[in-house]
């Protein structure tokens, strides 16, 4: 039986000397799905219990986290942001971030990004934190 040009074609497209990768043999040290949405419920819960001081709602629902990478090892990155460059617990509240994602079990280190670009307003907010505010 004679190959069909499109037969030959895909044919070629495919590399048979390697099999497939399939979610069983990925990377082998990758975070099962499983554990990944534990740790990120579980830092949620940890962001959620630290305060900006001048504003009674907490950092989570502020909109203050823009960014969280947690790495198959359980080294969790955090991009963050304050209300103001001004914010008089700047020095203080990616500490405080840090220790509530090292509370976390299962976290093996942390490192806290300040940054304002692109710069907080009242529109991260959540609509949780608006109703605390009245905002609405």
């Amino acid at each position: 039986m004679m190959e069909s040009e499109v037969d030959k074609k895909v044919r070629d497209t495919i590399d048979l000397s390697t099999p497939a990768e399939t979610p069983d043999t990925a990377k082998e040290n990758a975070l099962p799905q499983e554990e990944l949405d534990r740790l990120t419920d579980e830092l949620i819960a940890a962001f959620k219990s630290v305060f900006d001081p001048e504003i009674p709602v907490d950092i989570y629902e502020l909109g203050l986290i823009y960014k969280v990478d947690v790495s198959d090892d359980r080294d969790v990155e955090v991009d963050m942001t304050l209300t103001a460059p001004g914010c008089p617990v700047a020095g203080e509240m990616p500490i405080w971030v840090e220790n509530a994602a090292r509370s976390v079990e299962g976290v093996r280190d942390v490192k806290v990004n300040l940054t304002f670009d692109p710069p907080w307003d009242p529109s991260r907010m959540s609509d949780i934190a608006r109703l605390e505010l009245n905002m609405f």
